[in-house]
């Protein structure tokens, strides 16, 4: 099963691949130009690991709190490659991991399912 983590909520685009054998990640500067550029983002990162978007089995979202410019594209993109590729999402806040010390990303996915966060619901936090 692969999965990915996107967390574009902070100063950097954030990724993570999750195979069965590997964990990768890659940042990026988090710009206006990168937010357009997210979906070409991700499938660059992919295919530089032999992955296409439709061996993603699951999608982790950063919903926030953090920049409303990030959130929204990513909220999304990921919104698009499920009614696309219908790739289920969980859209995550790492405010819902109360009492977790030191989260790790690649953490996320056990963390949703510890904390039963739903698949495929959006509730965005952004700063003011």
């Amino acid at each position: 099963m692969n999965k990915l983590i996107i967390d574009v909520a902070n100063e950097k685009i954030f990724l993570v691949l999750i195979t069965i054998d590997n964990i990768y990640n890659i940042t990026y500067e988090n710009t206006k130009i990168n937010y357009e550029k997210l979906t070409m983002i991700i499938k660059d990162f992919l295919s530089f690991h032999n992955i296409e978007i439709r061996d993603i089995n699951k999608i982790y979202v950063n919903r926030g709190p953090g920049s409303y410019a990030g959130i929204r594209n990513s909220l999304s993109v990921v919104k698009g490659f499920n009614i696309a590729k219908k790739i289920d999402y969980y859209c995550y806040s790492l405010k819902d991991f109360k009492g977790q010390n030191e989260i790790k990303y690649e953490n996320i996915p056990d963390l949703c399912d510890k904390f039963k966060i739903k698949k495929n619901l959006i509730y965005p936090i952004y700063i003011s």
